[in-house]
């Protein structure tokens, strides 16, 4: 891509994107991703109702009245976005693309976490690790991360989630919140323990993205089809009945199993359709976690 066209691209997504941030994310980020704990901060005299088990005994000694300690939460995180950048990312049947869902939705992420004063990093992923950028503060880290988004071009096609975990687990040792976002088609699909030793080092956010299109065959006679991953042609007869019942009850029973596995591996998830806006499916994931907060 030219280098003014991608510098217009990236501005256009900042603007969008950094003005969801502010004025419709920043309070629920907030409260659905929280810090690593608890840090001590000072003592203070202590006062009717104050937990007795935070009395710090070597003060109260020293003075001859009680005094606690007192605690506030450690606000800075670390967030990861694994990037799913397989060829299936490039469907789209409506005004979007997948992969400018996946964009976009990644860069409100990201200045939410600038806004929060977290540290952001990357890993794009396929079927190997294409791309990592480590975790850092600032604008022009931020700038950076979008520019890649509307830019990178993987080396493959197919798609290994496992594979993603396993990486961001062995890279990143201090606890994160871990946000993947996928189509979560891929030819393996048996990835619940990469996903539930994930989970249980990290915090992992499952958004999967998803074209409507999808979901059902249009009765629209033969159709040929193109695996976007392997690049195989197959020839669908979409006239008839049982084929697009078929295809659809596939869909439907492939969509269970995968909210089955984000459920026993304890990741909360939002699936987000291209074709509605999914600042509603977010806000909805933010503010369920707010709650079990």
């Amino acid at each position: 891509m030219e280098h003014t066209e991608l510098l217009k691209k990236v501005r256009k997504i900042e603007i969008k994107t950094r003005g969801l941030s502010a004025n419709i994310f920043a309070g629920e980020y907030h409260s659905a991703f929280k810090g690593r704990g608890m840090a001590f901060s000072e003592v203070r005299e202590y006062q009717f109702g104050d937990d007795v088990r935070n009395i710090d005994w070597n003060v109260t000694a020293r003075y001859n009245k009680p005094y606690i300690k007192i605690f506030e939460e450690e606000r800075e995180l670390t967030v990861m976005l694994l990037i799913d950048v397989s060829g299936s990312r490039d469907f789209g049947s409506f005004e979007k693309f997948k992969k400018n869902v996946i964009t976009e939705i990644s860069a409100i992420l990201s200045f939410s976490a600038i806004q929060n004063n977290d540290k952001i990093g990357v890993i794009f992923f396929s079927e190997t690790i294409e791309k990592f950028i480590p975790p850092k503060k600032g604008k022009s880290h931020i700038l950076r991360i979008i520019r890649e988004l509307i830019d990178f071009e993987p080396e493959n096609k197919g798609t290994n989630i496992s594979e993603a975990l396993r990486y961001m687990t062995n890279a990143i040792k201090k606890r994160c919140t871990c946000f993947i976002i996928s189509d979560f088609i891929q030819s393996e699909n048996e990835f619940d323990k990469a996903l539930t030793i994930a989970n249980n080092k990290h915090d992992v956010v499952a958004l999967r993205i998803f074209d409507e299109r999808e979901a059902s065959l249009p009765p629209i006679g033969m159709i040929k089809l193109k695996d976007a991953e392997t690049g195989e042609y197959i020839w669908v007869d979409s006239s008839s009945r049982q084929v697009r019942e078929s295809y659809a009850q596939w869909w439907k029973e492939a969509s269970a199993k995968l909210d089955w596995s984000f459920k026993k591996s304890g990741v909360d998830y939002a699936n987000i359709n291209t074709k509605e806006d999914y600042v509603r499916s977010l806000m909805t994931l933010f503010k369920k976690r707010g709650l079990k907060a």
